[in-house]
């Protein structure tokens, strides 16, 4: 389980990595602009969250795998709220986004089921965790 939750760690953070050209692959910059202030910062402080949270998760399961393998109520609360965090992703994914709005091609396809089989293998290895203790 410490190589699976490793190995999930270094997911969260190509995830952290990859996040980084997501605005500028998907030109965020042009609908940003017709946003008002207040609402671009608004953006802007949710998407630095979501970013600083998923390094959190990646340096918490790379550098420490111990802490929440070690079976503890607090471990597998943490592990049980990553695991939220991840099953939420998946469910957005399919019933919240508007998929009409993504990119032709078959790079976008293999992208979006690539990060779908990301935030799958997530939510398993956290759920694991949180459920058994580790």
């Amino acid at each position: 389980m410490r190589a699976l939750l490793m190995l999930a760690g270094l997911g969260n953070f190509g995830l952290g990595v990859a996040s980084i050209a997501v605005p500028y692959v998907l030109n965020w910059f042009k609908d940003m602009g017709k946003m008002r202030p207040l609402m671009r910062q608004i953006f802007h402080t949710y998407a630095v969250y979501i970013w600083a949270t998923n390094l959190s998760f990646g340096l918490l399961s790379f550098f420490h795998p111990e802490w929440l393998l070690d079976g503890t109520p607090l471990a597998r609360a943490v592990a049980g709220y990553i695991t939220l965090f991840w099953g939420a992703r998946v469910f957005i994914q399919f019933f919240y986004y508007d998929r009409t709005e993504r990119p032709a091609g078959v790079q976008w396809v293999f992208a979006e089921w690539s990060l779908v089989g990301l935030f799958v293998y997530l939510t398993a290895v956290y759920g694991h965790i949180a459920l058994t203790g580790g």
